[in-house]
């Protein structure tokens, strides 16, 4: 049992740490946000980083989701408009619209070929 309570105890410590490193990097980059989804204490503990963060340190996000769309990543409305209040009170926010670049060894459709995410949705 004893063992068991040290080995908790470790594995919080580090977590601690982490969070901590977290706090000292001068920019956190979060790519992709909402490509996975959290469980509701995910997102809650990712909340907590972006909260600690406001205006202390910098952040980076790139997602491909509208803000809109952010409710389904941080699990309800309350807590997205919180963090969108945040993150768009002292912002850049670059939007980019258009063509994807093609990725290298990728093969392109040629015009009139479907592609595979159009063959799919058939």
């Amino acid at each position: 049992m004893l063992a068991s309570c040290h080995a908790k105890t470790k594995r919080a410590r580090a977590r601690t740490d982490q969070m901590q490193m977290r706090y000292k990097v001068d920019l956190l980059i979060v790519d992709e946000l909402g490509y996975l989804s959290f469980s509701r204490s995910g997102a809650e503990l990712l909340f907590q980083v972006f909260a600690d963060r406001y205006e202390r340190r910098s952040i980076l996000i790139t997602s491909n989701l509208p803000f809109g769309e952010w409710g389904q990543v941080f699990q309800g409305e309350r807590m997205t408009a919180a963090l969108l209040d945040r993150f768009t009170h002292r912002c850049h926010i670059f939007e980019m619209n258009g063509e994807r670049l093609p990725i290298q060894g990728v093969q392109q459709p040629s015009e009139g070929e479907e592609s595979d995410e159009g063959k799919r949705s058939s």
